[in-house]
């Protein structure tokens, strides 16, 4: 069967994203190798050594590590995503101007998914969405009910 394993893994998957800021770990787990990568770039790129030693190997090490364990630890997102804007933000000193702004931004804005998702929320209604179920929901009503209303 071509589609069968499929059909079991896709909706597995949707259930674990949909329990955890998948999308911010994503983004910081990515901001993270690339700050790393750009260290790695030929010295006519590099335009920033900066300190060049722990520093600059340790922070996006800690991006990645941060993204990670969001990932597989959603119950302590706010303390990651703190510390992984903390460290996104430094890399601009330590890490070729935080890997050319671009790891730097996947970063930040990864740490802020992080810290504003909620883990039990509901999902929104749209406004066209209310209308429909009030206007629904006064058809619905006996006739003295909307007379009443009307007049009030």
């Amino acid at each position: 069967m071509p589609g069968g394993s499929r059909g079991k893994v896709r909706p597995a998957f949707r259930r674990w994203r949909a329990g955890r800021p998948f999308w911010g770990g994503l983004l910081l787990t990515l901001g993270g190798a690339e700050v790393l990568l750009t260290l790695k770039a030929s010295l006519d790129v590099i335009l920033h050594v900066g300190m060049q030693g722990l520093a600059g190997y340790l922070l996006p090490t800690v991006m990645l590590l941060c993204g990670v364990l969001i990932l597989f630890n959603p119950a302590q997102r706010l303390f990651y995503s703190v510390i992984g804007v903390l460290v996104s933000l430094g890399t601009w000193m330590t890490s070729n101007l935080g890997g050319f702004f671009v790891g730097m931004l996947l970063g930040i804005v990864g740490s802020c998914l992080t810290f504003g998702w909620l883990p039990d929320q509901e999902p929104r209604v749209s406004r066209r969405q209310r209308r429909k179920a009030a206007e629904a929901e006064r058809a619905l009503a006996p006739p003295l009910e909307r007379e009443a209303g009307q007049t009030v």
